[in-house]
């Protein structure tokens, strides 16, 4: 996999591979422009649904 995102305690990581390893990079190269810390807003468990927080984070990317 070119890229592989881990959700660990809360916090997005992003792991490129380099060679024949992923390494921690900053910010995605796959979806370049994507706002990890809006992302991350909507992973939270206050939404009651998945459904919900993809519908939120939709609303929330066309309003930007």
């Amino acid at each position: 996999m070119r890229e592989v995102w881990s959700w660990p305690k809360g916090r997005l990581s992003v792991y490129a591979l380099r060679g024949d390893r992923h390494e921690l990079i900053a910010a995605s190269e796959v979806l370049p422009g994507i706002d990890l810390e809006q992302l991350c807003r909507f992973l939270d468990l206050d939404r009651p649904t998945a459904s919900r927080a993809i519908r939120d984070y939709r609303a929330a990317v066309q309003a930007r």
